[in-house]
């Protein structure tokens, strides 16, 4: 009797073992029986994942490229791979814009294809990309490609023909910055201004027939309070986004330091205040050329007084040692708006009394030399004026082409 059973524990040890070769020996099943070092098992498990991972199908998007899959056994709780098919629950579907055409002529950007992609998010918002409705959007220079709705779908097609149209290379921006210490030129200008609705407070924008506008400007030119903060031959592309930057670099010690453990000395603490002007014009076509939206973001910073404040030092000798710091009194203005008006008329806006970006001289400065802030508390009425120009009535008048340094201008030419 014995004998057969100890026969049959053999058998079925050899059957186990049998088993076990078949399923593998890092089969998640078998280890966690296994009263082996937990670390082998772990390292069994995550190579087991690993091989089901390289098995397992990819998906087939649009582009027709596949989608990379997580290899790792830890995965979030609630995630799910998706199917083969992108949801279109809302109707969505997959269209491509070609592009090429207007990123050959864009010369003064190293991505135009960025300025489509605002444009685009200016249009349909952006909420519409971040909602319930699966979607997306991917640029590069050669093609837009988007993943919407086809209510979106013709936003989106609308402003990338405002861009490839052959149309959109004709048309410039002038763009002129300048300021007045008194705002009482309005008098004068009241029956040629017609006003356009602003939402932030204490703005005013109008719109003015060009001859108009050539005869208030010069007007303003004979006023011994007018500057201009920009060339007067700045030119900006359509679609383009430029940046007239007019700030500069004002230092102060804010803070003083105490190492620690010293027995005397410190350590002043250097602050920095940009300082200035800065102004972002966004201009785009409409695409029977009979109408402009632009977007205009202003920004000014002053720097009216430093208030200081006397400190305190630990010095190793007994008498006391005192260093002196600065508090900044500042002003700020801040102006984003979107502005929509005929191709044949000029934009003013008035961004009213701010900090003044005039010089630290005396007298009338000559048109077209770009000036930081004064350093004081004055003020100046700030004007913004945008023309739209042919390619025919740049040459006529002598102005340049859109300027490829207009992206960083910074008061040089």
């Amino acid at each position: 009797m014995m004998r057969n059973t100890l026969f049959v524990a053999a058998l079925f040890a050899a059957l186990v073992t049998l088993a076990r070769a078949a399923l593998g020996d890092d089969d998640p099943s078998v280890q966690w029986r296994s009263m082996g070092d937990r670390s082998a098992v772990d390292s069994s498990n995550r190579s087991d994942a690993s091989r089901t991972a390289r098995k397992s199908p990819s998906i087939a998007f649009p582009s027709g490229e596949p989608s990379p899959r997580r290899s790792s056994i830890d995965e979030p709780a609630g995630v799910r791979l998706a199917g083969a098919n992108l949801p279109a629950d809302g109707g969505q579907v997959w269209r491509e814009y070609d592009i090429s055409s207007y990123a050959m002529r864009v010369s003064s950007t190293e991505r135009p294809e960025q300025a489509l992609v605002d444009w685009i998010l200016r249009e349909t918002g952006y909420e519409a990309w971040h909602g319930e409705t699966v979607s997306i959007l991917s640029a590069s220079p050669r093609k837009i490609r988007v993943y919407h709705t086809p209510e979106i779908q013709a936003v989106v097609a609308e402003i990338v023909d405002r861009f490839v149209g052959n149309q959109a290379d004709s048309h410039a921006f002038g763009l002129r910055i300048l300021s007045v210490n008194n705002p009482n030129w309005r008098a004068r200008a009241q029956t040629i201004l017609q006003p356009v609705k602003v939402q932030t407070q204490g703005v005013q924008a109008w719109v003015l027939r060009k001859e108009d506008a050539a005869v208030l400007l010069a007007e303003l030119r004979r006023r011994t309070d007018y500057r201009e903060h920009s060339s007067p031959y700045l030119m900006v592309h359509n679609g383009q986004s430029s940046i007239v930057n007019l700030m500069r670099p004002t230092q102060y010690i804010r803070d003083i330091f105490v190492p620690a453990g010293a027995l005397g000395g410190y350590q002043p603490e250097a602050g920095q205040i940009d300082e200035g002007l800065a102004l972002e014009f966004s201009p785009l076509l409409s695409l029977d050329t009979q109408a402009i939206d632009a977007t205009v973001k202003c920004t000014v910073t002053q720097v009216d007084k430093m208030l200081p404040v006397v400190m305190e030092v630990p010095t190793s000798a007994t008498t006391r040692q005192r260093t002196k710091i600065d508090v900044p009194q500042m002003t700020h203005f801040r102006f984003h708006e979107r502005f929509r008006w005929p191709t044949d008329q000029v934009l003013l806006i008035s961004m009213g009394m701010v900090a003044a970006p005039t010089d630290t001289g005396t007298g009338p400065l000559a048109a077209g030399l770009p000036m930081g802030l004064g350093g004081h508390s004055g003020r100046a009425d700030l004007l913004v004026m945008v023309e739209s120009k042919l390619q025919q009535e740049r040459t006529v008048s002598g102005e340049q082409a859109p300027l490829r340094e207009a992206k960083t201008y910074r008061g040089r030419y």
